[in-house]
């Protein structure tokens, strides 16, 4: 075959294979996506002092985050990570800028004021820095999962306790009390979301989805509140996919998908609402999470 032709193959045998293999166009349109679009949740909430939610899995693969609890100054949720590996992870930022840990200052610093049993402890760092909490937890595809954050003012800082239901004794666990500067700001801006963080060019064409439910909130001094309203956002990097997401109302909450053959229905940043029954907040929340901490008169 002349060579001009055998390269002419060659390039329609490329584009076959591409074609072949699902390759998801990016955000920024000039090369296929590296990863997965991040998908979120932002609950309609004022500034509260704990947040409690439920989470089931629908679809997961390996590299992927189901953030349950989050805020403005962190966020919690369970992980897979590899070989079938699952996680619970609970992160605090710092309140300084910038991506290196070592570059902030010990009184900057998050401080950890408890450690749960077979948790491991550490500083992050390359989206902003932080303290980090991190457990093995075997949660499984279909399973609900309770998750609990209780926030409660130092004087400028504010204290975030992660609590999270062991499924093999139903109980509540203490994962982790964080410390942090914040002007005494409790939790504001309530999220939730489905990230992608394997990134590695195939990840696009995985489905990640999950149901998000039973949220409640409780405003400082005030009465628990269900939570019934979210926007629909997601992240807008060059290199994510761009248009296989999508999220919508699921019984007494909200699912997001992302990836592989999701098909977008709802509108980026439109307003989801859904009729929820009413009832009454848990009744076996952690006491000791409304206790009042010993550490509070420490400045």
């Amino acid at each position: 075959m002349p060579a001009p032709l055998r390269l002419i193959s060659l390039v329609c045998a490329l584009l076959l294979s591409l074609g072949s293999t699902g390759a998801v166009e990016s955000i920024g349109g000039k090369d296929p996506a590296r990863a997965a679009r991040s998908v979120h949740l932002q609950w309609t909430a004022p500034e509260s002092e704990a947040f409690y939610l439920e989470a089931t899995v629908e679809q997961t693969t390996p590299g992927s985050y189901f953030m349950a609890c989050g805020w403005s100054g962190g966020y919690f949720g369970i992980q897979e990570v590899r070989d079938g590996k699952k996680v619970a992870i609970f992160s605090v930022w710092d309140p300084t800028k910038g991506d290196d840990p070592n570059a902030v200052t010990p009184e900057q610093r998050v401080e950890l004021l408890h450690e749960g049993a077979g948790v491991r402890i550490k500083r992050f760092g390359g989206e902003g820095t932080g303290g980090q909490c991190m457990t093995d937890f075997p949660w499984v595809v279909g399973g609900t999962y309770r998750f609990f954050v209780r926030a409660e003012r130092h004087g400028e800082k504010t204290a975030y306790s992660g609590w999270i239901v062991d499924p093999a004794t139903n109980t509540w666990k203490h994962l982790v009390t964080f410390r942090t500067r914040t002007g005494g700001k409790l939790l504001r801006g309530l999220y939730s979301f489905v990230e992608d963080f394997r990134r590695d060019g195939r990840s696009p064409d995985d489905v990640r989805r999950a149901r998000f439910f039973n949220a409640w909130m409780k405003p400082a001094g005030g009465e628990w509140q269900q939570l019934a309203q979210a926007k629909f956002t997601a992240s807008r990097a060059a290199w994510e996919a761009r248009d296989n997401i999508n999220a919508g109302p699921a019984g007494a909450g909200f699912f997001l998908a992302t990836g592989g053959e999701t098909k977008r229905v709802a509108e980026l940043t439109s307003a989801m609402a859904v009729e929820v029954t009413p009832a009454a907040a848990p009744r076996d929340l952690p006491a000791a999470a409304f206790a009042t901490s010993a550490a509070a008169t420490a400045r």
